[in-house]
């Protein structure tokens, strides 16, 4: 009997009327309705004409997540006074409840486009609404990229709508262009009539640090913890407590230990018995419940009872290390669209409260909506789904966002290492049968190529276990985590043995695999460990990892990997790394799963990583010719080459040794550093031709001034032979004839009035000229160099200490001698002292042998 009283109580019956017309009209719509006002349930059935005197038609709702499929179908089913199966029933991975009355199919989206690449025309449907568009998970935009692409190409009466909870409404219409030309889909708008909802912010302590990776901040736990106590002594009712992950609803259930009421851990991967006492509410009379839950809680589900919401104003978003091809999760601020979604669950029944455990000032730096998921993630399945529809760049796809080129590049790649697209990029029969087994196109591969091997149920077996890690608790062992599944009795033990059998029967149907390059050919009687391994390195090859000497390992993508500090894996000589994850301030990845292999398996595994040749390079100082085999970064075997390398190999390697150690590495004598910082000084003074002499620029022309001797050399020695001195003279400017003009602008030495021939010191600013005083008698004018630089003297007591420093004689004679004669003549005797330097004979020597040679 059909609930007629529930129903009426929905707000949204009030903008079903408008809808239906629009369909009628245009073919599509976008609906938007605010949390609570039945979307989820009631417009299916109105669709359906279940309810109302609307046409009967076969109606596909498609959900992002399991939890809410069941939840939608089990409401519809019971408004409709019906047990799931009937009128309405559900599709998930491995499990589907329908009947041949089905009016209305809940599907997740994931089993949207599973039917869609296998049935483009969706003959059965009449209509498909994909909820919760807003939270734009990237399997829901590609199912409304490929719906308009059917309406548009193969069933024009097909009938779409967007629903949303939030604003975003408008760019959903555009995208739902109707197809006689008449613009946007119409945007239906439906007005919440829930008991509304008070919203109160409970700032956090000073001194939170703010999450980064997975890791947040234990005093924030301990805040939203003290903040549910808090609400449990100021209000009524049951509690929805948000938090970003199942580690946080683990501390933060064993912080609210002692509290007078259940507390449920609400998640993904929550035991069905817990999910269902969740959703179905407390018993009359009960105790209070206080649900902590991930974002799963955030839509599509009502959770009776609930009248408080506490926030911890965070969510958890994938990030993809494409170049390592490595996966992590990243703690975010949630969104200011995912923060109402997340209030309105404490409205839906009565009026409720919302604590959000952040700052007020703090929500205008919030984004508004969520990160889309098609920029973030990793892209390998939506770049398979795309090319298995036929349209390998997505370019003509209906998708809000582009995806990014580099994921999209990054994507191909492992889709063409595992033999799913060609060269083109266009899907190949062997990636058409990995996109139908329903799992990521690495475990498709471990799966179709394992099989052979290992036997079919070993292969689906562990491939179960790497579509959904196993609980912390099973260990890092990936093997023993197998065991432990096996005989586990929770409720991911339940998950994975219906998952197992789901994969065995889809490689089964797929048909047998095509045979690949690199086949180990392992018995199907090896043991667990070895099965497990052989699996793991078909799945990600990239992680295959070979121990380090000095600890640790090296995946032959060439990222460090460490294990946890008792982990029982530490003792092998490779991995096969399942799951792991790198933070941005680790140069390592943390080993989270792995299965031990052997060198034969990562050889096949990572077949096409592996590779020979000639390897010279520079390496601790001297030039390392070898023969080197390797697999990806991991060296496997290396000899030195006794037959000498290419010349030009060594002549590169030579120049990277310049590069990192300097042009120490030549010989330079004092006459070739005086030269250099000459060279150096016309470059700055005159310019060009004159030849810049920075390290930088010297090694840039290497062709010019090395040669031939950097291409005669075979080692660090040889180049220490090399007289650079020498070898500059090759960049002087011969051709214009301005080499000849070296001495006279920028002279080795300088002809003093004594007769003494100065060197001139060109390191400085400006040259310098250190000559002693009584030699410079006589001498008017400073001496002058290129350009008409002055040279700075440096004035010597006949010691040849500094006595003073002038770029001006005439000045200093006229000005300075007086004082500096006045403070050395009886320091120094012996030597002249004049009235008038000027006009003085310049001398080297005391005053009595200067009277002698007269």
């Amino acid at each position: 009997m059909i609930r007629h009283d529930a129903l009426d109580r929905l707000p949204v019956r009030h903008a079903v009327p408008e809808l239906l017309t629009a369909l009628e009209e245009r073919g599509t719509a976008v609906l938007h309705a605010p949390p609570g006002t039945g979307k989820t349930t009631l417009v299916p059935l109105a669709l359906a004409g279940l309810i109302g005197d609307g046409p009967r038609r076969r109606v596909l709702v498609a959900e992002p997540r399991r939890m809410a499929v069941r939840a939608a179908a089990r409401r519809m089913a019971w408004l409709l006074g019906q047990d799931v199966g009937e009128a309405v029933g559900f599709s998930v991975r491995g499990e589907r409840r329908t009947g041949p009355a089905t009016r209305v199919e809940v599907v997740t989206t994931g089993v949207l486009l599973q039917r869609l690449q296998r049935d483009p025309e969706l003959a059965d449907v009449d209509v498909v609404l994909l909820d919760e568009c807003h939270e734009r998970h990237l399997d829901a935009d590609t199912a409304m990229a490929f719906l308009v692409d059917v309406r548009a190409t193969l069933r024009p009466e097909l009938k779409l709508i967007a629903a949303s909870a939030t604003t975003d409404a408008e760019a959903w219409a555009e995208l739902l262009t109707v197809l006689d030309g008449t613009g946007p889909a119409p945007v239906v708008r439906s007005k919440g009539e829930g008991h509304g909802y008070a919203v109160r912010f409970a700032a956090p302590p000073a001194g939170v640090r703010p999450s980064h990776g997975t890791w947040v901040d234990p005093a924030l736990l301990r805040h939203v913890a003290a903040t549910v106590r808090l609400a449990c002594e100021r209000h009524q009712g049951d509690i929805l407590c948000f938090l970003p992950g199942t580690g946080e609803i683990a501390r933060t259930a064993g912080m609210l230990a002692d509290l007078d009421a259940d507390v449920f851990q609400l998640h993904g991967r929550a035991p069905a018995a817990v999910q269902d006492a969740v959703l179905r509410g407390a018993e009359p009379g009960g105790r209070r419940r206080v649900i902590l839950a991930t974002s799963v809680a955030e839509s599509s589900l009502t959770v009776p009872g609930v009248r408080i919401v506490v926030d911890s104003g965070l969510a958890r978003e994938p990030r993809t290390d494409h170049a390592r091809g490595l996966g992590s999760l990243a703690t975010v601020p949630v969104s200011l669209a995912a923060a109402t979604q997340r209030s309105g669950r404490s409205g839906r029944e009565a009026a409720g409260v919302v604590y959000r455990c952040w700052a007020e000032a703090d929500d205008g730096r919030r984004s508004r909506f969520p990160s889309p998921e098609i920029e973030i993630a990793d892209l390998a399945s939506f770049a398979l789904r795309t090319a298995c529809w036929g349209d390998p760049t997505a370019e003509g796809l209906a998708l809000l966002d582009t995806p990014p080129a580099g994921a999209m590049a990054a994507a191909r790649s492992v889709l063409t290492a595992i033999g799913a697209v060609d060269g083109e990029g266009r899907a190949t029969e062997r990636g058409v049968r990995m996109s139908r087994l329903g799992v990521h196109p690495r475990l498709a591969r471990a799966l179709i190529d394992g099989a052979p091997e290992v036997g079919a149920r070993r292969a689906a077996e562990v491939v179960a276990l790497l579509s959904e890690e196993p609980p912390r608790e099973y260990g890092d062992d990936l093997a023993a985590a197998w065991r432990a599944a096996r005989r586990g009795a929770d409720g991911y033990g339940a998950r994975w043995k219906a998952e197992a059998r789901r994969l065995e029967r889809s490689a089964a149907e797929a048909g047998p695999a095509s045979p690949r390059a690199g086949d180990v050919g392992a018995p199907a009687g090896g043991g667990e460990d070895a099965v497990a391994g052989l699996v793991t390195a078909y799945a990600f090859p990239e992680r295959v990892a070979r121990a380090r000497e000095s600890g640790g390992f090296l995946m032959v993508s060439g990222t460090g990997a460490e294990l946890a500090d008792r982990s029982g894996l530490g003792s092998a000589p490779w991995l096969a790394v399942a799951v792991a994850d790198r933070t941005a301030r680790s140069a390592t990845a943390r080993v989270r799963l792995a299965a031990v292999v052997d060198e034969d398996v990562a050889r096949a595994a990572a077949g096409h990583l592996l590779a020979s040749g000639e390897e010279v390079h520079w390496e601790d100082g001297e030039v390392v010719a070898r023969s080197v085999s390797r697999l990806g970064a991991v060296e496997l075997t290396a000899r030195p080459l006794r037959d000498g390398a290419d010349p030009g190999r060594v002549r590169a390697a030579l120049l990277d040794g310049l590069r990192r150690e300097g042009l120490g590495l030549l010989r330079w004598s004092r006459e070739s550093e005086e030269l250099r910082l000459r060279l150096a000084f016309l470059h700055r003074v005159v310019g060009e031709p004159w030849p810049e002499m920075a390290e930088g620029a010297l090694l840039d022309r290497a062709d010019e001034w090395l040669e031939p001797e950097l291409s005669r050399a075979r080692r660090r020695a040889d180049l220490g032979r090399i007289d650079a001195g020498q070898a500059l003279g090759r960049l002087l400017p011969w051709a214009t004839g301005e080499a000849g003009r070296l001495d006279e602008l920028a002279p080795e030495r300088i002809e003093v009035p004594s007769g003494s021939r100065i060197r001139v010191d060109y390191g400085g600013e400006q040259p310098v000229l250190a000559v002693k005083l009584q030699e410079m008698f006589g001498l008017a004018e400073t001496p002058r160099v290129a350009g008409g630089t002055p040279v700075v003297v440096h004035l010597l007591s006949p010691a040849g200490r500094p006595a003073a420093v002038t770029a001006d004689l005439a000045s200093f004679w006229r000005d300075g001698y007086r004082a500096v004669r006045a403070e050395l003549r009886g320091r120094y005797p012996r030597h002249p002292w004049p009235e008038d330097p000027a006009g003085a004979e310049p001398t080297r020597h005391t005053s009595a042998r200067l009277r002698r040679e007269r």
